[in-house]
């Protein structure tokens, strides 16, 4: 089977129209892709809450907190007002709250500098807090239909194989490649919008990383890759990330009444400032449980329940869990140590990342 060897994109035009005409054929039907009436366009609030969430988040996920989310915060103004615990607290579950807290700041600042109008180019979007090259050309281009590139992983894959790239998507060159020929080809469109929108389909429902459907590819006659048998293998992937192991013990801790005790995180670090069972974390070794219990002034013993490990972008932690005899909770625990007493049903009125809800809800 011959080698994959680097052949240039040529006819941007033509590739550009054949995506823009696919995508009006194929594109699923998703809440962030509905037209205004009277715009004839795009929501762009929408569409910026849409594209933070959908950054390395499967849509699946995104489907189940995109319409709770703007239900909660309909406007960028009302986002833009809200408190970060209540912003943290919708997001729950979405992973990656950097990205929360990014998208509160970026409302915030098209509220004190643009008078709650997201703008309609790429170059001022580029200036707002968290709206990174890709965000910024997604919204100018699907919302505006202004010829701005994007490049994320799907539509890396879709133009290394059309150019039969075997490097790895992350290498300098091969990036820079990459939002030329998107460039290339936006400026090419018809239509900037349905030409990028068609991209990142394609490479989302066809030309997936694994086991592509080449035979359903409106590109596969100017595929490079295709036409050597190589799409399995081009691009490289990516090399994996490294992750530090880290310890996490957690004690679930409930008065006769049923309540749970939940404390606050750090501002700082992993899962900043949102809520979880009272726990220990260390970097070396499993903490036992008597440090949590000790910290609370609680007495007797906690019976371990579950372990498990939970992966993020950075980490491996490792969680052990345990149960906690019914205990005391004073009233004066909440406010003062960062700690709330709460029943299970109002969980969801504060912020909780994965494992921690699935802590505190699986002995309840």
């Amino acid at each position: 089977m011959p080698e994959p060897t680097r052949v240039p994109i040529t006819d941007h035009a033509k590739i550009a129209g054949d995506l823009g005409d696919w995508f009006i054929a194929n594109a699923r039907n998703l809440p962030w892709r509905k037209v205004d009436g009277s715009s004839g366009r795009r929501d762009p609030y929408r569409s910026l809450v849409s594209e933070l969430m959908l950054q390395q988040t499967q849509v699946s996920r995104v489907l189940d907190k995109f319409e709770p989310f703007i239900e909660r915060f309909p406007s960028v103004e009302d986002l833009a007002k809200a408190e970060e615990q209540d912003v943290l607290a919708s997001w729950s579950g979405l992973g990656y709250y950097r990205r929360a807290r990014l998208l509160h700041a970026a409302a915030r600042q098209i509220v004190d500098e643009h008078g709650g109008s997201v703008p309609d180019d790429a170059a001022t979007l580029q200036r707002i807090t968290g709206i990174g090259q890709y965000t910024a050309g997604a919204i100018a281009s699907i919302v505006f239909d202004q010829p701005a590139p994007i490049v994320d992983g799907n539509v890396s894959r879709v133009l290394m194989r059309l150019r039969a790239d075997p490097r790895s998507p992350t290498e300098r060159e091969a990036v820079r490649e990459n939002w030329q020929d998107a460039e290339q080809l936006v400026a090419s469109a018809d239509s900037p919008a349905r030409t990028n929108e068609g991209l990142m389909e394609l490479g989302a429902l066809v030309c997936t990383p694994k086991a592509p459907r080449c035979d359903a590819c409106p590109l596969r006659g100017r595929c490079g890759a295709a036409s050597l048998g190589a799409q399995d293998r081009v691009p490289a992937p990516k090399a994996a990330a490294k992750r530090s192991v880290v310890y996490h013990t957690a004690v679930v801790v409930r008065d006769q009444n049923g309540r749970l005790l939940i404390e606050r995180r750090p501002d700082k670090g992993l899962w900043a400032s949102m809520w979880q069972a009272p726990t220990a974390e260390s970097s070396t070794a499993q903490p036992r449980p008597s440090v949590i219990l000790r910290r609370l002034g609680l007495t007797g013993r906690a019976k371990q329940r579950d372990e498990f490990v939970h992966i993020t972008s950075h980490r491996e932690v490792r969680f052990r869990v345990y149960d906690a005899s019914p205990a005391l909770i004073a009233e004066s625990w909440p406010a003062p140590d960062g700690r709330a007493a709460i029943t299970p049903c109002e969980l969801d009125d504060y912020p909780l990342a994965n494992p921690h809800r699935k802590i505190l809800l699986g002995g309840s």
